[in-house]
C-alpha cells in the first residue's frame, strides 16, 4: 500500500508542478546554437589560414601619412630633430647642387653604420624632399613591438621592409608610395655595419628603381659611426659629412643585381670624395682605383686598423666644439 501511495503522490506532483527553464540549461542551449546565432562551423577538410599578425611587415602605416600626423612629424623634424642632429653631428653637406631640378619622387640609397644615420639624412634633405619622404626600416627590428612600430612610423615615416628575404608585401608598399609621389630612404646593406666597413649592397633599391622608373640618388654618410656605433655606447659629438651623388637611372636590360653594384660603386666614390676631394675621387673612379666600401679581406684587427688609420674629415669634438686632438681654430 505504501508503494502505491508513493507512486500516486509522485504522479500528482509531476502533473501539478509548472515547467521551468533553468538559466544553466538556457546558456547550454545558446552555446549549442548554430549559424546565424553562432559562428559558422569550419570544414574539417579545409586548413584554417593563420590570422594576419598586426606587427612586422603586416603593420599598417597608412595612419602615419595622414595630413595631421604629417604636420606633427614636420614640426618635430624641423624644430627638434634637425637642431639636435646638427648640434650632435655638425654635418658638412656636399653635392646638394645635384638635387636642384631633380623631379620627385626619388630613392635615396645610403651606407649605414649608425642609428643616427636616418635622422641625420632626413635633417639634411632639401625642404621639398624632407616632408614627403618615408624610410624603409627593418620589419623584424623596428616593427617587432607595438610601441616601436608606432614611434618610428610617427617620427621617421618608417615603413616595414623584410630584409632577410624577398617579400611581395614590402615591395608593393614601397612601389605604391613611390607612385604616389613619396620619396624613399633605403639602406641597401640591410642593416648597420658591424665594424665600420660597408656590407655588400642588396638589390632592393635597384629593384624598386627598375620597377617604378624613378632615379636612385647615392648618398654617403661619413663619420656617424663615431657618434653611435653598432652595439651602443656613449653618444659623442662628431663632425660628419653627408655627400649626395649624381642621380642614377637603370639602364635598359640591366638587372637589379648589376644596378645594385653600380649604386654601390657610386657610394664608394662618394666615400673617397669625403676623405679626399671631388677631383681626386673622380680620377680614381675613372682609373678603376676607388677603394672598396667593404674594406680589405684581412683579419678583423687589421680591418679595424685600416679603417681608423684612414684619413677622415670627421673628428670628435670637444666640449667647446673644436676638433680633438687638433688645435683650436
Amino acid at each position: 500500500m505504501r508503494a502505491v501511495r508513493t507512486d500516486a503522490r509522485l504522479g500528482d506532483d509531476s502533473a501539478a508542478a509548472p515547467s521551468r527553464v533553468r538559466p544553466a540549461a538556457l546558456l547550454s542551449k545558446v552555446g549549442r546554437s548554430t549559424f546565424p546565432l553562432a559562428a559558422p562551423t569550419w570544414p574539417g577538410s579545409v586548413t584554417r589560414p593563420a590570422p594576419d599578425p598586426e606587427l612586422g611587415v603586416h603593420y599598417d602605416t597608412s595612419w602615419s601619412r595622414r595630413y595631421p600626423v604629417r604636420l606633427a612629424r614636420a614640426m618635430v623634424l624641423d624644430n627638434i630633430t634637425r637642431p639636435l642632429t646638427h648640434a650632435l653631428a655638425s654635418p658638412n653637406l656636399l653635392g646638394e647642387e645635384g638635387l636642384v631640378g631633380l623631379e620627385a619622387p626619388v630613392i635615396f640609397a645610403a651606407n649605414h653604420t649608425s642609428h643616427i644615420d636616418t635622422p641625420l639624412l632626413l635633417a639634411c634633405l632639401p625642404l621639398r624632399f624632407r616632408h614627403r619622404t618615408v624610410v624603409a626600416a627593418a620589419a623584424d627590428y623596428f616593427f617587432d613591438r607595438r610601441w616601436k612600430a608606432d614611434a618610428f612610423s610617427f617620427l621617421l615615416g618608417a615603413i616595414p621592409i623584410e630584409r632577410t628575404k624577398v617579400n611581395r608585401r614590402s615591395a608593393d608598399l614601397a612601389a605604391e608610395l613611390l607612385a604616389d609621389d613619396w620619396n624613399l630612404v633605403i639602406f641597401p646593406e640591410g642593416g648597420r655595419s658591424p665594424d665600420g666597413w660597408a656590407q655588400e649592397f642588396r638589390g632592393g633599391a635597384a629593384y624598386l628603381a627598375s620597377r617604378t622608373g624613378r632615379p636612385v640618388v647615392p648618398v654617403h654618410l661619413h663619420g656617424t659611426r663615431h657618434i653611435l656605433p653598432k652595439g651602443g655606447g656613449t653618444l659623442r659629438r662628431t663632425r660628419t659629412t653627408v655627400t649626395f651623388g649624381t642621380p642614377l637611372w637603370p639602364v635598359e636590360g640591366e638587372d637589379a643585381r648589376k644596378f645594385a653594384t653600380r649604386i654601390e660603386s657610386a657610394v664608394a666614390t662618394l666615400a673617397n670624395e669625403s676623405s679626399t676631394d671631388w677631383w681626386t675621387a673622380r680620377k680614381a673612379a675613372a682609373r678603376g682605383e676607388t677603394p672598396s666600401l667593404q674594406g680589405p679581406d684581412v683579419a678583423p684587427w687589421r680591418r679595424s686598423w685600416a679603417l681608423d688609420s684612414a684619413p677622415e674629415r670627421a673628428a670628435p669634438l670637444d666640449s667647446e666644439g673644436n676638433d680633438w686632438p687638433r688645435k683650436k681654430r
